[in-house]
């Protein structure tokens, strides 16, 4: 059943594009853009961030635009578009100050304004409200609402899909906040849960990628200094994991728009309120180090100078999902190009990502290397386990399985040199 109410989604990434296409379901609903090219594919069904599959695009209500003037009469505006930090790690502001500017000349009297982008605990109300009054010429609360509702997608998880996922809301009073429960509650089957202020939402959401942070940091230090012990790290992980209360996080590169972005938001807001935090930079110094220590390792490795040819696996940010922002895989490439010939693979690789780069574009042309690097676990990479040994690991190559993806088990039955973290 379609609600009268119409929604606009600003922004249509990795955020925006799942959940306007959700809420279609249910309302009218403008998916606005400014990049041009990325509305012209989504309206002949093409995603290339592989978040919305063609089938359900091209039968998908949305109604996308990068007109912004479409937007008018919206009930609600919905932000998603990205806040990542500039060269000195300080909030870039760029595009979410645009959309505001945007927003506010759009803005009718009884409109509500969600933000979904990740910020520090005080911007929405502080830096968003004054852009929206100034351009709509209202006031908020008197005039139009505001609210702040985190999003929880994990890119390229087809299992946690935006309606599965619990969900927080908020807004500047307790009407506002019902409201965008209402809309939320329509579209989510998992709970929604109302949190007093907004404040307090972008607290809750900025402190879930800080925490995961610093935690895969810990496991990054572990793997550093048992790799000098010549202990073992997943297997010491394996049996701490028999524990009911352990953690059981992973070493690993940690890259992408929220995990490596957040923490230097929180910082950046606490320095403002007068505490330089202690410890949750120490986890983004060790996990950002984390592409050099391992060229140092492979180096220190090859003192023989047996590896010549690297193939290079995995290049995106995380697995099962083509962003390559800020992605320490393909920062690990550029570190070891300068030393080594390699040839380079990843599934979700389409030709305009990366500059001077050559990607072996068919997984059956890549030749045989002194050293293989898995650096992403695509979930492609892990069915082709097989294929790896019989078709692509030459006789007593390395292999460096920085994702873990070959157990113990398989490393004897295979006799393989294998090093992970």
């Amino acid at each position: 059943m379609k609600y009268k109410k119409k929604i606009s989604v600003i922004g249509l990434g990795y955020v925006g594009l799942p959940l306007a296409n959700r809420l279609s379901k249910y309302f009218n609903v403008v998916g606005f853009d400014t990049n041009s090219l990325r509305i012209q594919e989504l309206k002949e069904g093409i995603d290339k961030n592989n978040d919305v599959d063609k089938k359900i695009l091209v039968k998908s209500k949305i109604f996308f635009s990068t007109n912004i003037e479409e937007t008018k009469k919206s009930d609600f505006f919905i932000v998603t578009v990205p806040t990542p930090v500039d060269k000195r790690k300080k909030p870039n502001l760029k595009s979410i100050n645009t959309a505001c500017k945007l927003v506010g000349l759009n803005l009718k009297k009884g409109s509500i304004v969600i933000f979904e982008s990740t910020v520090y605990p005080g911007l929405t109300e502080e830096i968003c409200k004054p852009i929206l009054e100034n351009y709509s010429k209202l006031s908020s609360p008197k005039d139009f609402g505001i609210g702040y509702s985190p999003e929880r997608i994990n890119p390229g998880d087809k299992v946690h899909t935006i309606e599965k996922i619990s969900k927080i809301v908020s807004g500047q009073t307790d009407s506002i906040c019902n409201k965008i429960y209402l809309v939320y509650k329509k579209i989510i089957k998992a709970k929604v849960y109302k949190a007093s202020s907004i404040k307090i939402a972008e607290s809750a959401k900025i402190i879930e990628n800080a925490q995961r942070d610093l935690n895969i940091a810990y496991m990054n230090e572990l793997s550093i200094i048992f790799n000098k012990m010549n202990i073992d790290t997943n297997e010491v992980i394996s049996l701490a994991s028999t524990k009911w209360n352990f953690l059981n996080f992973k070493p690993g590169l940690v890259g992408g728009h929220c995990i490596s972005v957040d923490p230097y938001y929180l910082t950046y807001k606490s320095k403002k309120a007068g505490y330089h935090p202690k410890f949750i930079l120490s986890g983004r110094e060790i996990n950002d180090n984390m592409p050099n220590y391992i060229v140092s390792k492979i180096k220190a490795k090859n003192r023989n100078k047996k590896i010549k040819k690297i193939n290079f696996f995995g290049v995106t940010f995380k697995e099962n999902c083509s962003d390559f922002r800020n992605s320490l895989s393909l920062k690990m490439y550029e570190l070891l190009r300068k030393n080594f010939e390699i040839d380079l693979h990843d599934p979700y690789y389409e030709g305009k990502f990366l500059n001077k780069t050559t990607f072996v574009k068919k997984f059956k042309d890549m030749g045989k290397a002194d050293l293989n690097i898995i650096s992403v676990s695509h979930q492609f990479y892990i069915k082709k386990k097989k294929y790896f040994m019989n078709k692509i690991f030459k006789k007593n190559s390395i292999i460096f399985d920085i994702k873990s993806i070959y157990s113990k088990k398989e490393q004897n039955f295979f006799k393989l040199d294998l090093w992970q973290l």
